[in-house]
C-alpha cells in the first residue's frame, strides 16, 4: 500500500509523440505541394529544394559539431526549415541563393538563439525575408519556359483578370510551393486529422483576411476576387504550415485567435495598400515578434491566484 502513495515528479501525463514524429509528418504533408511544384516547374525546382534542405541540415550539423553540442538533425526540424525555404523560392534562382538562405535560417535565426524552441521567428520565413531584401530581383523573377507573365496576384493588383481555377489547381507562376492550393490543402488536412495542428490560427487568419478584403479591398463581396486572393501568394501555405509553427505561435486559445486575426489584418494591409502584391511572409514575421506580448495578456492565471487591485 505504501508503494501506491509514492508520487514521482512531473510531468505525470506522458505521450509517445516526439519532435521527430511531428516534424516527419510535417515533411510528409508538405510533399504534395512540393511535388506539384516540381511537376509545374521541372527539374530546376527539384534541384532548388534539394539544395535548400541540404544547406539547412549541413549548417545545423557543422555548427553543433564545432560548438561541441549534441547533434539534433535527427529531429527533422532542419529538414522542415529547408523544405519550407525551398518552397518559398522561385525555381529560377541560382543554386547559391538557397545555400545563403539555409545558412541564415539555421545559423542566425535558430542556432544563435539556442536552437529549436528558442528561435523568436520562423527560420524559413526569416531567411525568405532576408533574401527578399538582399536579392529582390532574383527573388521576384518568376519567368520560366512555361510562365512568362506576372504572377496572378501581381496581375490582379494591376487590374488585370485572372483565372481562379488555374490558381486553385496550380497552373500559374510563383514560388515552387505556393502555386497549387489543392496540394497545400491536402497536406494541411493530413496535419489536422493527426491532431498536429488545429484550425484556430489558420481559420481566424483566413476569415479575418476575407473580412478585411470585403471592407477595404475595393471590390466589395466579389467571390472571384476573394478566391483569387486566397489561392495566390502563398497565403494557404503560410496559414497552415508557417503561422502554426509551435515555437513561434501562441499556446493559449485566446492568443491563437488574436494572433490569427492580426495576421489576416496585416496581410490585408500589405496586399491592399502596399506596393507588393504579397505580404504573407512579413505579416507572419511581425506576428512572431508579438507572440510574447500576446501570451502575456492571454495566459490564464493559476488556480487560487487573484489579480491584485490597483492602489488608489
Amino acid at each position: 500500500m505504501s508503494d501506491m502513495m509514492k508520487v514521482s515528479s512531473n510531468p505525470h501525463v506522458r505521450s509517445k509523440v516526439t519532435t521527430s514524429n511531428i516534424m516527419m509528418w510535417v515533411v510528409i504533408s508538405l510533399l504534395p505541394a512540393a511535388g506539384y511544384g516540381v511537376y509545374n516547374f521541372g527539374v530546376d525546382a527539384l534541384i532548388i529544394l534539394l539544395i535548400s534542405v541540404a544547406s539547412t541540415v549541413l549548417t545545423e550539423l557543422i555548427y553543433e559539431k564545432c560548438m561541441h553540442k549534441p547533434v539534433t538533425i535527427g529531429d527533422y526540424s532542419a529538414v522542415v526549415t529547408g523544405l519550407l525555404l525551398g518552397m518559398n523560392l522561385p525555381s529560377t534562382v541560382p543554386w547559391w541563393l538557397p545555400v545563403i538562405g539555409g545558412v541564415f535560417a539555421i545559423l542566425v535565426v535558430k542556432m544563435v538563439f539556442g536552437g529549436l524552441g528558442q528561435n523568436f521567428m520562423n527560420p524559413a520565413l526569416g531567411a525568405r525575408c532576408f533574401l527578399l531584401i538582399s536579392f529582390p530581383a532574383l527573388m521576384t523573377n518568376f519567368v520560366t519556359d512555361t510562365y512568362t507573365g506576372a504572377t496572378p496576384l501581381a496581375a490582379l493588383k494591376n487590374g488585370e483578370s485572372v483565372t481562379v481555377m488555374d490558381m486553385i489547381i496550380g497552373r500559374t507562376g510563383g514560388t515552387i510551393g505556393e502555386t497549387s492550393m489543392i496540394a497545400i490543402v491536402i497536406g494541411a488536412c493530413i496535419l489536422i486529422m493527426l491532431g498536429i495542428i488545429d484550425l484556430k490560427i489558420p481559420g481566424s487568419y483566413i476569415v479575418s483576411f476575407v473580412i478585411f478584403l470585403c471592407l477595404f479591398g475595393g471590390h466589395g463581396i466579389d467571390p472571384v476576387y476573394i478566391s483569387a486572393q486566397l489561392a495566390g501568394g502563398g497565403l494557404m501555405l503560410g496559414a497552415f504550415f508557417m503561422a502554426t509553427d509551435y515555437v513561434t505561435s501562441p499556446i493559449t486559445n485566446r492568443g491563437k485567435y488574436i494572433y490569427g486575426i492580426f495576421l489576416g489584418v496585416m496581410t490585408g494591409i500589405f496586399r491592399c495598400f502596399g506596393s507588393s502584391a504579397e505580404g504573407v511572409s512579413y505579416a507572419i514575421i511581425l506576428g512572431n515578434l508579438l507572440v510574447p506580448l500576446i501570451e502575456r495578456y492571454t495566459m490564464p492565471r493559476a488556480f487560487g491566484i487573484r489579480k491584485e487591485a490597483k492602489k488608489a
